[in-house]
Order: structure tokens, then C-alpha cells, then sequence
């Protein structure tokens, strides 16, 4: 007997009207989803020009993982557009790599924490396979710490300490002395410490010791200088009458030479300087549009000119007027 119970109907699918709009295609497959929403690094080109060797030196770069790194492009190129002295540098906060296309050679420095009070540092000339290693750590005392460091692969280690008047080095090294060679103990070092309102320094090195004392104030600097055993001595005289004005005078006893600069300030964007050196006897005057100590990126329009003119105290027919421009663009 048929089951008197009614089948259930299947429903019959609704008609699309010919006006509505067919459904949005699947996305495209990616093959680097991972590179999807990354943004081009920024560039940044530097381009100086000197017209006392007629060349460019240009610079490119730009910075990669998240501003963790610096890559740079620099090369040279003269008005024939010959290109020279290419260089590619990679750096980074542990390791930075400089690569000489033309030498076909590679700087690599690393620079590790090994803890907050140690720090690792090698240096490494891959085409000359030589380099350095280092070691430093800070001592309990703030402002102390010791150094210890040696070339690669031969060489003597060298020993630094480092406390808050200056620091002193010891290494072994050898030298020749009556055909024969010995090794001695060479100690290099610099001391510095206040001293009637200014800095007097130590420095020895190379069995030389120069006794440095600078004494400075909102408007007068007085630098002399000494050196022993040779007794050649010096001064640096620096006057500032206004905030904008400032001369500058250097002599030096031994030889009798001296040199005095005049230099003035208009705003932070115009310097006028002008000079005259006994030792090559040559007078000169610049002007500089822009900050001159300053970076091109905070320069108006981010560019920098100096006009520079030298006059031959012998023969002044032969004055030359140079100039250089840098000048950068954020690409």
C-alpha cells in the first residue's frame, strides 16, 4: 500500500533578475602574501658639486626593514659623466658592511652586547684578510672601563683603560735598534681636568708629551700649546665682539707662521668669512648660503652654496673664484 503521507516538494530556486549585479571575482593569488601592503623605502639623493676638481659626489639612500637599516650608494663623476670611487654600504645597529666596487673589497664591523656591562667589536679587510677584535667592559665605577684588543691574525693585544679624566693604552711592540729587533712597552695616554676656569690636557704618545690649555668664556678663547721635548709651541686667540661677529688668530712660535680668520653671521642661513694664511701666503673670503655646520635637510629648499675667492699674495692675477653646491631630493 502507498504511503497516504504527502512527498515534501523541493523549492524551486528564485529567478536572478537581468539587472542585478553578477558576484565579485576571488581574490588574485598571491605568491609573497607576506610583501602585500609594503611600502616603497624612501630615497633620499645628495648630489655636491665642486668646481675646483670639476666632479660630483653623489649619494643614495634610503632605509630598509622597518628603519632598522641603512643601505648607500656613493660614487663620483666628472663632467664627462665618467663614473668613479662606486661604493655600496649596508649598516645596521650589530653589523655594517662597506663594499669598494672598484678594489672588489669589503669592510665588515660588528658590534654585539654580549650584557649591559660587555660589548664584543670586530673589524674585518676582506681582501687584505686582516682585521681587529675587541673587548670592552664597564666597571663597577661609573665613567671606568678597560678594553682589550688585538689585530687579526698576528699582531700585539693592546690594553685600554678608560676612567673620567681621560684614558691610558699599553702595548707591546717592536722596534730596531742596531739591526737587531726588541720588543718594549708602549704607553700612550691623555689626561684632562679642570683648571682656572678652563681645560688643561695632557697628551703622550710616541714618546711626545703636548701640554693643551683652553680657556674659554661668551667672548674671549686663549688655546696655548706646548710640546716636549721639542719645545714647539703655539697659541689660538679667539675674540667674539657680538653674537654674530668672532675673530680668529693662530701663531706659531717655531716657525713663525700664523693665520687670522673674520667670520660673520647673517640669521643661521648666511656666512661671510674671510682670512689669510702666512704658510702658503694666500688671502681668502667665502659666503655661505645655508647652514654651513649644519645638514642639508634643514636648509630652505634643502640646498647649500659656497662661493669661495682666493688671492695669491705673490701674484694676484692669479685670484680663482670657486663655488659648490649640494643640494638633496626625497624621492
Amino acid at each position: 500500500m502507498a504511503d497516504p503521507s504527502p512527498q515534501s516538494a523541493t523549492p524551486t530556486p528564485a529567478l536572478q533578475s537581468p539587472t542585478s549585479e553578477p558576484p565579485p571575482p576571488p581574490p588574485p593569488c598571491s605568491v609573497f602574501p607576506s610583501l602585500k601592503g609594503l611600502n616603497r623605502p624612501k630615497l633620499r639623493v645628495t648630489s655636491e658639486f665642486d668646481s675646483d676638481t670639476l666632479l660630483f659626489f653623489n649619494k643614495v639612500s634610503c632605509k630598509i626593514f622597518d628603519n632598522l637599516a641603512k643601505l648607500k650608494l656613493s660614487f663620483q663623476n666628472n663632467t664627462q659623466r665618467q663614473v668613479s670611487q662606486p661604493q655600496v654600504s649596508f649598516t645596521s645597529k650589530y653589523v655594517s658592511v662597506l663594499y669598494d666596487v672598484e678594489e672588489k673589497n669589503a669592510f665588515v664591523k660588528s658590534t654585539v652586547d654580549v650584557s649591559p656591562r660587555l660589548q664584543l667589536r670586530a673589524l674585518h679587510n676582506v681582501k687584505a684578510q686582516q682585521g681587529e677584535v675587541a673587548m670592552e667592559a664597564n666597571l663597577a665605577e661609573p665613567g671606568y672601563s678597560l678594553e682589550l684588543s688585538s689585530p687579526v691574525p698576528l699582531g700585539y693585544p693592546r690594553a685600554t683603560l678608560k676612567f673620567p679624566l681621560g684614558e691610558v693604552s699599553v702595548q707591546e711592540k717592536e722596534v730596531e735598534e742596531e739591526e737587531k729587533s726588541k720588543r718594549i712597552v708602549s704607553v700612550n695616554g691623555i689626561l684632562k681636568r679642570q683648571a682656572m676656569n678652563g681645560v688643561c690636557s695632557a697628551l703622550y704618545t710616541d714618546e711626545e708629551l703636548r701640554l693643551r690649555y683652553a680657556y674659554k668664556d661668551e667672548a674671549l678663547s686663549f688655546i696655548p700649546t706646548i710640546s716636549l721635548p721639542s719645545n714647539a709651541a703655539s697659541f689660538a686667540f679667539k675674540r667674539r665682539f657680538s653674537p654674530s661677529d668672532k675673530l680668529s688668530y693662530w701663531y706659531n712660535f717655531d716657525s713663525n707662521m700664523w693665520s687670522a680668520v673674520y667670520k660673520r653671521t647673517y640669521g643661521k642661513d648666511y656666512k661671510f668669512k674671510a682670512g689669510y694664511d702666512s704658510d702658503v701666503r694666500l688671502g681668502w673670503a667665502s659666503l655661505w648660503v645655508g647652514d654651513e655646520d649644519g645638514k642639508v635637510k634643514t636648509t630652505p629648499m634643502k640646498m647649500k652654496v659656497q662661493f669661495m675667492l682666493q688671492v695669491p699674495q705673490d701674484d694676484i692675477k692669479t685670484s680663482v673664484l670657486m663655488f659648490r653646491v649640494k643640494k638633496r631630493w626625497d624621492l
